[in-house]
């Protein structure tokens, strides 16, 4: 008994085992091609210990992660005239992470893509230095029947469109000029009525709501972007699921009929598993959700309560209701975005309100609350539908659906939104989600 007590106390390490509370979060950077500080690229864990890196090589955070608590990579400045994008960087510490890549690369052209639903297209844009969209020479591309929502992947050299009225998923390779080009297999089924589609931060695998068949698909994504379901082709979800969002290893679904958010966690397969508490409340009809940048936040916007709905993300992925469970919206909210900036710094969010024809706009407090900005909410076309944020979160793109347009703003110092000269560009008919590359 005192040999496994002795055992026990020394915490396996006079046992041939081993055990860390802490981990480290690294990996490495290639393609970098300039010099000085300009051309650096600025990394965040989880929001925050800033690590500027001058060159390619390895790369290292100075603050470490504690046992099974989630990691989060993202790029807050991108180097000058290149841009960069992030491979495998999130998920749980259980040992020293190493395989973060950050790959950089010479092109730095951006681009947009609008999901048409009442002209079963998307819409395709270049977006210009000072953010204003311009429509690509071929202006749409075919999806399939009523398409309702458009996502890309975290590389941006694939594109993937919910089609509601044809159950399936057109997939798209994405051209250097930004053009949408069909895959060989053009479309892969879904369930009943999918009408949001959403990629993994690794880009490895795809989920799909399908309103009308209550339950997720779920696809692995292969090397050549395309689909395929996993053995477990889907999970179930509550009543007429709306949307889905991915954050590191949870995944969540607003649940539009049963005022209700699903959540789940993501093994190591990509398969999605219902968390002990299988949901949790939500307001009168939840239409979107989305998690904050550093993955400790979620807020969803009810469209029949007229509110948003704001929750605490725990170490294990579950939500729970703040102390201020909900914050006011305008008419009937439709989609929230949250965005963090670093120079200067700032946290902000927009809901928009499709019977308002507004976009509300708000701080997010330390304490992940969302505050109205003094002017709280901004004109917008009829029936607000999806709200995006850049990657350079400098601008901001509203479809609404029934202007058949995108209203193109500049975000200003204090997250304020600003019309463009051009306040909107053209769009396809009933357009209802916007999509940016990074």
């Amino acid at each position: 008994m005192r040999t496994k007590i002795g055992c026990i106390a020394l915490v396996l390490t006079a046992c041939g085992g081993s055990y860390k509370n802490y981990y480290t979060i690294g990996g490495t950077v290639t393609g970098l091609s300039g010099t000085g500080l300009t051309s650096s690229v600025v990394l965040q864990n989880n929001g925050g210990d800033d690590l500027t890196i001058l060159t390619d090589g390895a790369f290292k955070f100075a603050n470490t992660v504690k046992n099974r608590h989630s990691y989060n990579v993202t790029i807050v400045t991108q180097p000058a005239g290149q841009n960069c994008i992030v491979a495998n960087g999130s998920g749980k510490a259980t040992s020293d992470v190493n395989n973060v890549g950050v790959f950089c690369n010479n092109s730095t052209a951006r681009f947009a893509y609008v999901a048409n639903a009442g002209s079963s297209t998307v819409s395709q844009y270049s977006v210009g230095a000072a953010g204003a969209l311009t429509a690509m020479s071929s202006a749409t591309v075919a999806t399939g029947t009523t398409p309702y929502s458009v996502t890309v992947d975290p590389s941006g050299h694939y594109a993937y469109v919910a089609n509601y009225g044809s159950n399936s998923i057109s997939q798209y390779t994405i051209g250097a000029d930004g053009s949408l080009a069909a895959m060989p297999a053009a479309s892969v089924p879904a369930g009943t009525n999918p009408n949001s589609v959403t990629i993994d931060p690794a880009g490895k695998y795809a989920y799909v709501a399908n309103a009308n068949s209550n339950n997720l698909s779920q696809y692995t994504i292969g090397a050549d972007g395309a689909l395929t379901a996993m053995t477990i082709a889907t999970v179930v979800t509550g009543t007429h699921p709306n949307s889905v969002t991915v954050s590191g290893q949870y995944a969540y679904a607003a649940n539009f009929g049963s005022n209700s958010i699903s959540q789940y966690t993501i093994g190591a397969d990509g398969s999605l598993a219902a968390m002990p508490a299988a949901s949790v409340p939500a307001g009168t009809t939840p239409t979107s959700l989305t998690i904050d940048p550093p993955g400790k936040y979620a807020y969803v916007a009810n469209a029949n309560s007229n509110n948003v709905s704001q929750y605490t993300i725990g170490a294990d992925g579950a939500l729970t209701a703040m102390a201020a469970a909900t914050v006011a919206a305008g008419t009937f909210p439709a989609s929230v975005t949250v965005f963090y900036t670093v120079n200067p710094p700032g946290k902000y969010a927009y809901v928009t309100n499709f019977g308002g024809s507004s976009v509300s706009q708000y701080t997010v407090g330390t304490d992940g609350a969302l505050t109205a900005m003094p002017t709280a909410t901004i004109a917008a076309g009829t029936n607000p539908v999806s709200v995006n944020v850049d990657p350079s979160n400098q601008f901001a793109y509203v479809a609404n659906a029934n202007s058949n347009n995108v209203s193109q703003y500049t975000i200003g110092a204090d997250g304020a939104l600003t019309a463009m000269a051009t306040a909107t560009v053209a769009a396809g008919t009933y357009p209802i989600s916007l999509v940016t590359t990074k």
